[in-house]
């Protein structure tokens, strides 16, 4: 079942949309190569915690950071270190926040300083990967419309799709339902109702979709070791399209 928010809990959710956009934007501003993502991590923390809100990954199944850091050929669940940021590295970075019992999720990739063609056309196409699913989200359309939207643009620029992994349901919780693959067929399953709040996030390689999980048992990579590259963005769905919860919020105190 898919929970419908009423507009005191979208308040609360779009707030905490607002501290992880908080995060993103000083990402984009700080990552360099020269830097460690352990560095990162820290910084994260401290902007998540001055604004009233908890990182909801630290501590979640005995993960030890603030943030997912998914370095090259990692495809999520990265654990920050202290290995050093390197010209042409791309790096996907997760945050999740909770505030007031209202969870904030969104991963965003990216370059490090000049970075080669093939990867620009990764983080390019996921990237409207992402948009192209949010695209046709409105209350009336199927569920798995999405999912197919994000598939057929995905598939059409030869981007292999990571089919373990793929969006779900905010709200209390930090994965709530429904589950959201990125592929599919169109027009099936449960039909959206304004209200939901549900997490897009195509993860999308170069190479071959397979995937493995390090002996960190968190650290996913890819199995041929090809890039792969992760876009989200947490929204709430209206009748007439949606509203994107995590970016920056206007006026906000």
């Amino acid at each position: 079942m898919i929970k419908i928010r009423t507009g005191s809990e979208l308040k609360l959710l779009q707030r905490a949309g607002h501290i992880v956009a908080l995060c993103h934007d000083l990402l984009k501003n700080t990552i360099q190569p020269g830097v460690d993502s352990l560095a990162l991590d820290t910084m994260v923390e401290e902007v998540i915690r001055s604004n009233g809100a908890e990182p909801i990954f630290k501590g979640y199944r005995g993960f030890p950071n603030a943030t997912c850091v998914s370095i090259n050929d990692g495809v999520v669940h990265g654990i920050p270190n202290n290995r050093l940021l390197q010209e042409g590295d791309i790096v996907s970075i997760d945050i999740g926040v909770k505030y007031k019992g209202y969870i904030g999720d969104s991963a965003w990739t990216y370059p490090i300083g000049k970075i080669s063609d093939e990867k620009k056309f990764l983080l390019a196409h996921t990237e409207k990967a992402l948009w192209e699913g949010l695209r046709v989200i409105k209350a009336g359309i199927h569920l798995s419309t999405i999912s197919h939207a994000i598939g057929h643009y995905a598939t059409q620029h030869k981007l292999s799709i990571v089919k373990e992994l793929g969006g779900h349901g905010v709200g209390t919780m930090l994965h709530e339902s429904p589950q959201i693959p990125n592929y599919g067929k169109p027009s099936r399953g449960p039909i959206l109702k304004a209200g939901m709040v549900l997490a897009i996030e195509p993860i999308l390689n170069l190479g071959y979709p397979a995937i493995k999980t390090l002996q960190d048992g968190w650290t996913i990579v890819t199995k041929d070791g090809k890039d792969s590259a992760h876009f989200e963005h947490t929204i709430a769905v209206e009748e007439e399209g949606y509203t994107i919860l995590t970016n920056l919020m206007a006026n906000a105190v």
